[in-house]
C-alpha cells in the first residue's frame, strides 16, 4: 500500500539555502537533514517522558521535571527548523578552502540555533544552580554570564571577518565564568545539603562541562574556520547536545527521583495548603536537612519581618473560658 510506502526527505529541495537575496554554497544535503530531524524526534520524545514523570510527583514538586521538560521540547523545535532547511541565513566565509565538501564563498550559519541554546542553557544552569541551593543573586549572574556567551557565539557566527574571533574570545571569557561558579561555589552549597544532593550535582555539574569545553571546538571548526561540511557539524553539535540534554535529564531526574525539594529551599505551596503551615515545614526541613543553624523563623518565609522569629499566637480553652496566649 502507498500509505507504508517510503518517502524521500525534500525538506532541502523544498526550502533551498536562499535566504536574505544570498545563496549559501555550502550548506546540509539531505543526509544532515535526516539527522537532524532524527534528533528533533528523539529529544521530543524525551520532552514528553519528562513530563509523564512529573506526573507521579505533588504539583508543588514538579520544578525540576518541567525544567528539564523544556530543554528538550524547545531544543526539538529547533531541530526541527534545522531539519526543514530552514532558520539559517548564508555568511561569507573568511577561511575559502579547497575540499569539496566545504569549497564556496557562503556558508549556511543556522541562527535558529543560537536561539535554543539562549532558552535552554540558562534552564540547563537552573537546574543544576538550584540543585546545589546557590543564592539566587549568585544564580543571575551565572545566566547573564551565559547569555553573554550566546549572543556573542551568534555575533560572531554571523560577522565574515577576522573580527569574528574578537566575539569568540569574549564568549570563552564568559564561559570560563560560568565554569567556575559550578566548580567552585555550586560545589561548596551543594556539600552542605547531604551527600545524595552533592552526587547529583557533582555528576550532572561534570556531565555539563565536558559537554560544553567542546562547543567553542565545534564553533572553531565550522561557522569559525568553515573547516568541516555543515553535514559534519550537525552530527557534532547533535551528539552533543544529546548529551547535554536529554543524556543530562534522565541523569538529573533519576537523581531527584527521592531528594525533596524542600531541602534545597524550594517548597512550594498547593492551593489547599495552609501559607504559615508551609513557612514553618521550611524551617523543620532546614533544621533536620541542612546545616546546624539557630532554629528561628526567617522573616519573609511565610512569616511578617515584623513578627521576627516569634513563635505563633496559640489559645486555649480553660472551663469554656478562652484564654489568649503569645
Amino acid at each position: 500500500m502507498s500509505f507504508f510506502h517510503r518517502r524521500d526527505n525534500d525538506a532541502v529541495r523544498d526550502n533551498p539555502p536562499v535566504a536574505n537575496g544570498r545563496v549559501a554554497d555550502i550548506h546540509i544535503t539531505e543526509h544532515g537533514s535526516d539527522f537532524y530531524y532524527a534528533v528533533c524526534a528523539f529529544m521530543g520524545f524525551v520532552g514528553i517522558i519528562m513530563i509523564g514523570f512529573s506526573l507521579t510527583k505533588r504539583r508543588t514538586d514538579r520544578l525540576f521535571y518541567y525544567l528539564t521538560a523544556a530543554i528538550n521540547i524547545t531544543a526539538s523545535i529547533a531541530y526541527y527548523a534545522m531539519g526543514s532547511n530552514l532558520g539559517f541565513t548564508p555568511i561569507g566565509v573568511e577561511f575559502q578552502r579547497q575540499d569539496s565538501d566545504v569549497r564556496g564563498f557562503e556558508r549556511q550559519v543556522f541562527w535558529v540555533r543560537y536561539v535554543d541554546w539562549f532558552i535552554t542553557t540558562p534552564l540547563l544552569l537552573l537546574d543544576l544552580l538550584l540543585t546545589a541551593g546557590v543564592p539566587a543573586p549568585t544564580i543571575l549572574w551565572t545566566i547573564f554570564m551565559d547569555e553573554v556567551m550566546i549572543i556573542t557565539g551568534l555575533v560572531g557566527a554571523v560577522t565574515e571577518t577576522g573580527y569574528k574571533w574578537g566575539f569568540f574570545a569574549f564568549g570563552c571569557a564568559a564561559m570560563f565564568n560560568v565554569f567556575w561558579t559550578l566548580l567552585w561555589q555550586g560545589r561548596k552549597y551543594a556539600r552542605h545539603l547531604g551527600s545524595d544532593i552533592h552526587r547529583c550535582y557533582v555528576v550532572c555539574g561534570l556531565v555539563t562541562l565536558i559537554v560544553w569545553i567542546c562547543y567553542p571546538i565545534c564553533w572553531g571548526v565550522a561557522d569559525g574556520g568553515n573547516v568541516i561540511a555543515p553535514d559534519s557539524e550537525a552530527v557534532f553539535y547533535g551528539v552533543l547536545d544529546m548529551i547535554a540534554k536529554p543524556f543530562f535529564s534522565f541523569a538529573l531526574i533519576f537523581f531527584h527521583r527521592n531528594i525533596d525539594p524542600a531541602r534545597m529551599g524550594l517548597k512550594f505551596r498547593d492551593y489547599d495548603e495552609d501559607f504559615m503551615y508551609s513557612a514553618w515545614g521550611n524551617e523543620e526541613n532546614r533544621r533536620l536537612h541542612g546545616p546546624e543553624r539557630k532554629e528561628e523563623a526567617v522573616p519573609g518565609e511565610g512569616v511578617r519581618a515584623s513578627e521576627g522569629g516569634a513563635a505563633p499566637e496559640t489559645t486555649t480553652a480553660t472551663n469554656g473560658a478562652a484564654t489568649h496566649t503569645a
